[in-house]
């Protein structure tokens, strides 16, 4: 590479990255700020961020939000990664001309958007008694095309010996899956477990429809409501902003090896 081509990919890659900092170096910044100071634009750090913190648990109960969606998440990703990955595992494992078809329509079911579906879902768990209630959030993401794909995909890697070994061991196909092809596709879940953490944590829309008592919201809502006030206040908003990014970042940092392992296929 010439030295011009190496000068304008340092610049370029200057540029995006901090393009992609900004804003979060604006959130923290926003955090110690009051809201005036924030809607006239400052970018240099203020002194309140402790009255910002302290008016926030003072106006809604942020700690009842972060553990309703912390309960959905956990829940929705354990219970996700199980039945999609073992529809996954099946339709490779298994493969019949049947099966594919059946994963054709269950392909096709990723272009229909969830706003097709919002009112049948809503008419569905209301008749099963289920609206505003835990399982109301986590059942209807616990099965989603992306997933049973992805891990279809990455199952085509894993080594079919290994299974072959095992049926003449005498293991049975639920020993097989779950002594063997689990720790054998660690990569694939962890990626697959930050995608579906992350879907549970930030969903909005269908917890907005399902929930209506205040003290199950999850923290999405509870930050929906503080800027629904007619004068809202900012500061108060980017502490709560940087309360629900947390999580998120820290499990992606914790496991960003096995994250980029696991999305090109990788496994160990």
């Amino acid at each position: 590479m010439s030295k011009r081509n190496k000068v304008f990919s340092y610049m370029f890659l200057i540029t995006a990255s901090a393009l992609s900092i900004f804003p979060f170096l604006w959130m923290i910044i926003g955090a110690t700020n009051s809201s005036v100071d924030i809607t006239k634009g400052k970018l240099t750090f203020g002194g309140e961020f402790i009255n910002n913190i302290s008016n926030l648990f003072n106006s809604v109960d942020v700690m009842a939000g972060v553990l309703m969606s912390l309960k959905v998440a956990f829940l929705g990703t354990i219970l996700t990664l199980i039945i999609c990955s073992m529809a996954g595992y099946g339709f490779e494992i298994f493969k019949t001309k049947i099966s594919e078809k059946v994963m054709g329509f269950v392909m096709l079911s990723m272009m229909m958007p969830f706003a097709a579906i919002m009112v049948p879902l809503f008419k569905l768990f209301s008749g099963m008694g289920l609206l505003d209630t835990s399982l109301a959030l986590i059942l209807p993401g616990i099965s989603t095309a992306f997933l049973i794909y992805f891990f279809r995909q990455n199952t085509k890697a894993f080594p079919r010996e290994i299974l072959e070994a095992a049926r003449v061991d005498g293991v049975g196909e639920y020993g097989s899956f779950f002594k063997i092809y689990i720790p054998t596709m660690k990569s694939t879940y962890a990626a697959a477990a930050i995608i579906t953490f992350m879907n549970y944590w930030n969903s909005f829309l269908w917890p907005l429809i399902s929930i209506q008592t205040p003290s199950k919201r999850t923290l999405p809502l509870v930050i929906s409501s503080l800027a629904t006030a007619y004068s809202p206040d900012y500061g108060m908003i980017m502490v709560s902003i940087i309360i629900t990014t947390l999580p998120s970042a820290l499990i992606f940092f914790l496991m960003q090896k096995n994250f980029v392992e696991g999305i090109v296929g990788s496994v160990k």
